[in-house]
């Protein structure tokens, strides 16, 4: 098996335009990228695994080669089955790059067959955070430029049930 398969892993709580910068970007590198995303229940995430499977993959669904695929077991072993030859992470910031640099260490250790790759966002995408378009949508505030309608529309709804 020759294919260059990479997996972007998240929680992807909600999918950000950061993020899919960096899934479009990482789509012509690779000849399939998979979108893993994890259940990460430790986190107290506001969409279920569900929700979170079903946004990104409506939203990334003119992709030819990328796939969303929910986890909830270790990245090495997810990476593993999906014969993954490239873990791809997500650089916004240097305040990112030691904790990246731990995982990726982690990963050289748990898989050494499998690279990580470093991507940085478009600057106008290098301050955005899941949790920052949360609270921003949770007080309705706009997040037009920060998350596609259908993500928009999901945190309406979702912070509407709550009120």
């Amino acid at each position: 098996m020759n294919d260059k398969i990479a997996v972007y892993p998240g929680t992807f709580d909600p999918i950000t335009n950061g993020h899919y910068d960096l899934i479009k970007r990482g789509s012509v590198l690779f000849d399939e990228l998979i979108v893993g995303i994890a259940d990460s229940k430790r986190k107290g995430p506001l969409f279920s695994l569900a929700e979170r499977i079903e946004l990104s993959a409506e939203i990334l669904h003119d992709f030819k080669n990328v796939r969303v695929v929910g986890f909830d077991i270790l990245l090495a072993d997810f990476a593993t089955e999906m014969g993954a030859k490239v873990i791809l992470r997500g650089l916004r910031a240097v305040s990112d790059f030691e904790y990246e640099f731990q995982l990726a260490s982690m990963n050289r250790h748990l898989i050494p067959n499998i690279e990580t790759m470093f991507l940085t966002p478009a600057e106008q995408y290098s301050f955005i955070s899941s949790s920052l378009i949360k609270e921003i949508a949770m007080l309705n505030g706009d997040v037009s430029e920060f998350a596609h309608p259908i993500v928009q529309q999901a945190l309406k709804d979702k912070f509407s049930k709550r009120a």
